[in-house]
């Protein structure tokens, strides 16, 4: 693997850094809630796809932490922390996924989602025990999938032709 970063890899993931703190503020704005339509997974998400495995992780850990400092939400303890976790989880397998396992988007983004809500729910459990959060474990994760299933679905259906899209868009504009 190399570990040498691009500045191309650097600029992307400020711009999908700025698209995650922007577009749960847009999904508000339309009275849809975070954890029904989960609009910042969808560019950590992205970014899984796009970026070498260690920006995906940075990608993933920073946006709910500078979200919820910049804007309130998440709210910061314990929410931005189990956040983090989650996405930062996310990035990190959609990353390994595709590059390394060569998998295509759909199984990489059940790998990704599934390993995130897991990393979500330990991160809970480590809550409980260090700071008495009053919280379930496999309440958290059953009921961010339950509630999470409408933004489960937009990103299965969308992410792979966005990342498709994007790729495409960034060939084409490597080789003018």
């Amino acid at each position: 693997m190399n570990s040498k970063i691009t500045t191309k890899e650097l600029v992307l993931s400020g711009l999908l850094l700025a698209t995650g703190i922007l577009l749960p503020m847009v999904f508000h704005m339309f009275g849809m809630t975070g954890p029904i339509a989960l609009p910042m997974h969808i560019p950590v998400l992205i970014g899984g796809f796009l970026l070498p495995p260690q920006l995906a992780l940075a990608l993933g850990i920073i946006t709910p932490i500078t979200s919820g400092l910049l804007t309130g939400m998440p709210v910061m303890f314990p929410m931005s922390i189990i956040m983090a976790v989650e996405l930062g989880i996310y990035g990190l397998t959609a990353s390994i996924a595709t590059r390394k396992f060569n998998l295509s988007s759909i199984p990489s983004l059940i790998i990704s989602m599934i390993t995130g809500r897991i990393g979500a729910g330990i991160t809970v459990a480590v809550l409980i025990q260090l700071f008495a959060v009053k919280m379930n474990p496999l309440m958290y994760v059953k009921g961010g999938v339950v509630t999470g299933l409408p933004g489960i679905i937009i990103q299965l259906i969308f992410i792979p032709s966005l990342v498709y899209a994007i790729k495409r868009y960034m060939k084409n504009t490597s080789q003018a």
